[in-house]
């Protein structure tokens, strides 16, 4: 009769990850005899240790026989599983023989488009070189996503726009960003100095890709006007967008200094005539992040590198915050 889940025998999770070695390398040998060897275990060691393990996931794991042994089915499924289990142990040991070093450990850092690929390189650049003891994880994501992950303590740092809700999070001023429009230079007719969204919403675009931070927020304020933009391409980088509009495939958006940086003489930068074009990146952390010793060291030197007041925001201070 089947077992019931109230009668089932209970799994025992106390795998040795020795035996999972030994396991391994009894499979790839083809031999217990070899596999023991490889570890430097006796035969008889081995074979009780397998025995072991045997009994502890409650299924046989190898055909033995005088030519050797071979993995059943659910001894291949467990070499799947060492091996990743394994690689899994491999870097955890790496990572604690770090801090066993004095390393402080990695910083996980989101932001959004402008952000990660204009402002903050530069900037991290800077403080990686002076702190080879932290390493710093990035994350592309819209500002509403980073806050959320930031909240629910996926990540350590964000940097957002400001049109997005910071309380109950420490918000300083950070760098002053700007979003215009990319045109291609037309033979006839005087370039506009400025140009509303909703006017460039009438012709084709060039744009990064639709999980792109960037390329999220403009379909929000597209969708604000019952709008859809229509992308011809989409790319991966800001100076093959340039290339594109410059070629006459569309317009695009992007901040004034990427637009700036790639700028060719087939193009024309005009002003983007919406409140929402000129925004503050702000650098966003919880009270428990900043007890972090790497993500102080993060915000100190990113904050000192700002290019306006370092000052905390003062109607979206946490009050956890010093």
């Amino acid at each position: 009769m089947t077992a019931t889940r109230a009668t089932a025998r209970p799994i025992d999770y106390r795998v040795d990850p020795f035996d999972l070695q030994l396991f391994e390398a009894v499979v790839a040998h083809g031999s217990i005899t070899a596999g023991a060897a490889a570890m430097s275990l006796s035969l008889a060691a081995a074979s009780a240790r397998l025995k072991g393990l045997e009994h502890r996931v409650g299924v046989r794991l190898l055909d033995r026989s005088k030519a050797g042994v071979v993995a059943t089915d659910a001894g291949r499924a467990l070499s799947r599983q060492a091996r990743r289990v394994l690689s899994e142990l491999d870097s955890l040991h790496i990572e604690m023989s770090a801090f066993g070093r004095g390393l402080r450990g990695t910083v996980r850092l989101l932001g959004n488009t402008a952000a990660l690929v204009e402002a903050l390189p530069p900037r991290l650049g800077r403080f990686l070189a002076d702190h080879p003891d932290i390493d710093v994880e990035l994350q592309e994501m819209p500002s509403d996503a980073a806050l959320q992950a930031l909240r629910e303590g996926m990540a350590d740092v964000a940097i957002v726009t400001n049109h997005v809700d910071t309380t109950g999070l420490t918000a300083r001023p950070w760098v002053e960003d700007e979003l215009v429009a990319l045109l291609p230079v037309v033979k006839r007719g005087r370039a506009p100095k400025r140009v509303r969204f909703i006017e460039l919403l009438d012709r084709p675009f060039v744009g990064l890709g639709a999980d792109s931070g960037l390329s999220r927020f403009l379909l929000a304020q597209a969708a604000r006007s019952g709008r859809v933009p229509h992308h011809r391409v989409r790319v991966s980088g800001f100076e093959a967008v340039v290339r594109l509009v410059e070629a006459g495939a569309g317009v695009a958006v992007m901040s004034r200094s990427a637009a700036e940086r790639e700028r060719t003489a087939g193009v024309h930068i005009a002003r983007l005539d919406e409140p929402w074009a000129l925004r503050t990146l702000m650098l966003c952390h919880s009270g428990q992040a900043a007890e972090q010793p790497g993500v102080t060291a993060l915000v100190a030197a990113l904050m000192n590198d700002a290019n306006i007041s370092s000052s905390p925001i003062q109607f979206h201070e946490s009050p956890l915050s010093p």
